[in-house]
């Protein structure tokens, strides 16, 4: 496949001369982990439900990788090859990306939320050659409805499935076999390594244009990221990382999958959030540092205050997504005795803000961070003009995390010609170079940090013969930050109400995640003179109504 990463080669230059670029891939530090530390502990993953734990050392994980490598090439994956992975946080997720990379294959992260109506655009939309899938994941049966897309997936050779039975388990066809020590293993391994301008991930954004957008990334955009973040929260190879938010976010791909690596760490995967449990993996294996939103720091504080168990290992907690609200974070620092550390970033560039670990706390309760080395951020009117600090406007951000596109949409990529991205979120700045995010002129909601797609859940009521209006806003939620409320006015003798309404996107094949949670029926929106929505007002009526 053919990827249009234009955003790229103009800036190329330039980061090298800066030393913001570090011309090497994952390749390159799984190799040093294996010559440096090749029995140190790696990786521990826990599945929740069944208990399961599987460890590996440095050692066993390349060898594992390289096994993985050869048996994707024999389902004929190859160079700029999309590999889907639609998993949860297990063993297999990460390793199948450091396979990946062996082969110049490009990772598409699926969120194991999604089901027919989000798979059947990315599937097709990216080309993925391969898809792997667990058979059944809390309850659901991931094999089952990728088998009933199939037939509308040209560019879909093989399906493969996490705990399957059949011949095409991934058991069978990649972890299990010793393909490492065929005789054309070494060649396979070594003749399509990629460069570190190639594209390494393709991970998709939730719609909010009418369709989800495909994040192109190399492997400098990455790392360029991942070094000045670890640097900044002060971390190194004696640290243990707990990843419990999902590996295809961002934030568990890059701080959980890849950042472990490059800091020859350990990292500890949990699959399903269970705060009790999570407390128990802080302890038992002495966790220093974790990134997730908001709710899983409401839920720890929460469970460590309830069991008396304290967690002195655990330095930090970054927390992105959703603000912190002030009391949280006192509850926090005094209950874990954590530094709380606020940060804003996207699937476009990672984590670009986040505050200094000797910033006073209120720093993390009133602000989301500063740039980060290599990164730049502005707060800009509608024509891209500075605007003077504390006044609110479009958020622009540049520099070497930025992506190099959405793929086969290059019009999107909302980048000008100086190199300045407009996230499509709203901030203001305050005179040290810290942003605080006001608001979105992109219509999303964010609860406990997944984004919800707006125009995809209207788009859907419209649909149901009742709605004649339709609007999907935020509502406050204390733990989650905000949970979605439907708005709608139906037709002249129709009726609607909660439970048909959740039954029928339900039956669209919806995510549960983006269902709404609440269902307001009025007899008329309120609306511009040009007939325009007023979502503010909507929002205004919602919190004053209370849940």
């Amino acid at each position: 496949m053919e990827f249009d990463a234009v955003l790229l080669a103009p800036r190329r230059a330039n980061a090298i001369a800066q030393g913001l670029w570090f011309d090497r891939t994952i390749n390159d530090d799984l190799d040093a982990c294996l010559a440096q530390c090749p029995d140190k502990r790696a990786l521990t993953a826990v599945r929740v439900e069944s208990g399961e734990v599987r460890r590996f050392s440095y050692r066993e994980m390349a060898t594992m990788v390289d096994r993985i490598a050869v048996g994707l090439s024999r389902l004929g994956v190859g160079r700029n090859d999309v590999v889907a992975m639609q998993l949860p946080n297990w063993w297999q997720f990460t390793l199948t990306y450091l396979a990946c990379s062996r082969l110049g294959a490009v990772i598409n992260p699926l969120m194991h939320i999604f089901r027919e109506r989000e798979l059947s655009f990315m599937l097709a939309h990216g080309e993925a050659k391969v898809v792997i899938v667990p058979k059944v994941f809390r309850g659901f049966d991931h094999e089952q409805m990728l088998e009933g897309l199939r037939g509308a997936l040209p560019s879909l050779k093989h399906v493969v499935v996490v705990g399957g039975q059949g011949a095409n388990s991934f058991e069978a066809l990649l972890s299990e076999p010793a393909w490492e020590t065929q005789s054309d293993a070494q060649q396979i391994l070594s003749a399509s390594r990629p460069g570190p301008d190639d594209i390494t991930q393709l991970i998709y954004t939730s719609g909010t244009t009418g369709e989800p957008k495909g994040v192109l990334h190399s492997a400098n955009t990455l790392m360029s990221n991942i070094v000045p973040y670890a640097q900044r929260v002060n971390l190194g190879g004696d640290d243990v990382v707990l990843m419990a938010s999902p590996m295809a976010h961002q934030t568990g791909f890059m701080y959980g999958l890849m950042m472990p690596v490059m800091l020859r760490a350990h990292v500890v995967l949990q699959d399903i959030w269970e705060p009790k449990r999570a407390l128990e993996l802080i302890r038992a294996e002495q966790v220093s540092f974790t990134m997730a939103s908001t709710p899983f720091l409401t839920d720890l504080a929460r469970t460590v205050a309830e069991s008396a168990q304290t967690v002195p290992t655990l330095k930090t907690f970054l927390c992105a997504g959703a603000p912190i609200p002030g009391p949280l974070v006192e509850q926090a620092r005094s209950v874990l005795g954590t530094k709380i550390v606020s940060a804003w970033g996207m699937s476009e560039n990672g984590a670009c803000t986040l505050i200094h670990l000797d910033d006073d706390d209120e720093r993390a309760v009133n602000t989301d961070g500063c740039a980060l080395p290599g990164m730049e951020a502005k707060v800009a009117d509608e024509g891209g003009v500075e605007l003077p600090r504390g006044e609110v406007g479009r958020l622009l951000v540049r520099g070497c995390s930025n992506f190099g596109g959405y793929l086969k949409r290059p019009q999107w990529n909302n980048t000008d010609a100086q190199g300045w991205f407009d996230t499509g979120d709203l901030a203001r700045m305050d005179a040290a170079g810290y942003i605080r995010i006001s608001g979105r002129s992109k219509d999303i909601i964010i609860r406990g940090g997944e984004n919800i797609p707006v125009v995809e859940v209207e788009a859907l009521l419209y649909r149901h013969p009742a709605v004649a209006q339709a609007a999907i806003v935020a509502m406050p939620d204390e733990r989650l930050g905000e949970r979605a409320c439907a708005v709608v006015v139906t037709r002249p003798g129709q009726t609607l109400d909660f439970e048909a309404m959740v039954s029928f996107l339900k039956e669209h094949k919806l995510a549960i995640q983006y269902i709404p949670e609440r269902l307001e029926v009025l007899e008329a929106m309120p609306a511009t003179p040009s007939g325009k929505i007023q979502k503010f007002k909507l929002r205004e009526m919602i919190r004053a109504t209370g849940a």
